[in-house]
């Protein structure tokens, strides 16, 4: 992980004087002949070892078919006015078999939504210090669906075990769905409702409606809703997203959300603005986010408070070798 931290931190690295700039990199050209390598070598590990499992268990196609299996690490650097600075490694690992006469998915994450917390402890997709732990890992197998859920819903369903002690297994079922409505509108919607032994039931339902405005801009109104039997509380959110493409490699978020609970007696607990910069560092290998927010929480009198998030994320995938 020291190695890879470092590769990331390279990124950042200016390229020499006078050395030829390359339009799919930030990197001059001796940190490439570094990072390449590496990169390379486990990418190949992760194509070879899923195109492997998958013709054991699937066809000969394995050796042809597309593949989707990645490995993705995050390094996360937090600074809020409540906990100051915070760190937080994430990783997600996706093996894909689609020969297999199921199309399995095997899922290794380290931050699965489902402990999250609460809507507004998600704020950017980040968590607050006291819901991180050693035990938030989970392994498991997805069966995907064959559906286009352009035109049907698209149902999958889901089983593994959360890394702790005694063994938590959770069983998911995950259904999707895109309509294209009257001019440019899309509306996509995301569910899942899902059981772990220890923490219970939870569903999640996501709305996501969106249009773009033009080549460079585009729109989103997204209505989250979520219940889960530790908080026993129906959350909900409202965010306006504006997206805007800055450039080849470079794209900027700006939104206002806003997050209320219960059914019975409903209130606003939480509203928030955030701009989120990410950016392609290398060739689709390296990505920097840059994530600034302004929280108003119900539990401070919505007295502002500040935070900031950066982080650095290194993907690799084998295909993208043979893209190259």
């Amino acid at each position: 992980m020291k190695k890879i931290c470092l590769a990331v931190l390279l990124a950042t690295a200016l390229p020499a004087p006078g050395a030829e700039v390359d339009d799919d990199t930030d990197l001059p050209p001796w940190a490439v002949e570094k990072i390449t390598p590496m990169h390379d070598a486990v990418s190949d590990w992760v194509s070879n070892s899923s195109r492997n499992i998958d013709g054991f268990f699937g066809t000969d196609d394995s050796l042809h078919a597309e593949n989707g299996s990645y490995l993705r690490l995050s390094q996360e650097l937090e600074w809020n006015e409540s906990d100051h600075f915070t760190t937080e490694t994430a990783v997600r690992f996706r093996l894909d078999l689609p020969t297999t006469k199921d199309r399995l998915r095997l899922i290794i994450e380290s931050d699965p939504e489902e402990s999250q917390g609460t809507l507004a402890e998600q704020g950017s997709h980040r968590l607050r210090t006291d819901q991180r732990g050693t035990g938030s890992s989970v392994i498991g197998l997805n069966r995907l669906s064959s559906r286009d859920k352009t035109e049907q819903w698209d149902f999958r369903a889901g089983a593994g075990i959360k890394f702790r002690w005694p063994l938590d297994p959770y069983v998911r079922f995950t259904g999707e769905r895109l309509w294209q409505l009257d001019g440019p509108w899309q509306l996509e919607s995301y569910n899942r409702a899902s059981w772990f032994n220890e923490e219970g039931y939870s569903v999640r339902s996501k709305w996501d409606i969106g249009r773009p405005l033009d080549a460079n801009h585009h729109l989103r109104f997204i209505t989250n809703v979520q219940w889960q039997e530790e908080v026993d509380t129906l959350e909900y959110s409202e965010a306006i997203e504006l997206n805007q493409i800055l450039g080849k490699r470079s794209v900027m978020r700006y939104a206002a959300v806003v997050i209320g609970r219960s059914a019975s007696d409903p209130r606003l607990h939480d509203y928030y603005l955030l701009t989120h910069y990410r950016r392609n560092l290398h060739r689709e290998i390296l990505f920097v986010d840059l994530i600034p927010e302004l929280h108003f929480p119900r539990e401070q009198d919505y007295d502002p408070q500040f935070g900031i998030t950066l982080r650095l994320e290194v993907m690799f995938r084998g295909d993208l070798i043979r893209q190259r």
